[in-house]
């Protein structure tokens, strides 16, 4: 069992994130799901819902409209090739997500992700400082991360 848990906070969205997430990602699942019971308000709804993306447990809870997401917390996605990339940051801003800078976005519901090829950390601690500088002007000016792009700066 996992011992640290993401929770997320939603406005009576939980079960829409919580599947739309599970279908971007692979290796993913709904573990279960607690309802609203019977003579409650909301009788039916979800009240929490716990699932897995690509291994890594999350739950979910519809607790109101108190809280809402900022971009203070992201979560952090690791991909091998650019058309890892493009399907991750295609899925999470489309339906009203918003693509941010420097491989930053945010997704329909409000959650701050980051879309990183596993490229980029290397390249910018790269012991060239010219060669890691380049690489993160480069990232400055991009929404969506471009591997190409981060590479032809590195070789200046």
């Amino acid at each position: 069992m996992q011992k640290i848990t993401t929770f997320l906070w939603f406005d009576g969205q939980a079960e829409d994130a919580m599947n739309h997430y599970v279908s971007i990602f692979k290796n993913s699942k709904v573990l279960s799901v607690t309802r609203w019971p019977k003579g409650h308000a909301d009788e039916g709804k979800v009240l929490v819902a716990s699932f897995e993306l690509d291994g890594v447990q999350f739950q979910a809870l519809n607790g109101g409209p108190q809280y809402k997401f900022t971009e203070a917390i992201s979560l952090s996605i690791d991909c091998k090739t650019q058309a890892e990339v493009d399907h991750f940051w295609t899925k999470l801003t489309e339906g009203g997500g918003e693509p941010g800078p420097c491989g930053w976005l945010k997704d329909k519901f409000g959650v701050s992700w980051q879309v990183v090829p596993e490229q980029l950390p290397r390249l910018l601690q790269d012991p060239d400082k010219a060669k890691a500088g380049r690489v993160m002007g480069a990232m400055m000016q991009m929404g969506k991360i471009d591997i190409g792009k981060l590479e032809a700066a590195a070789k200046g």
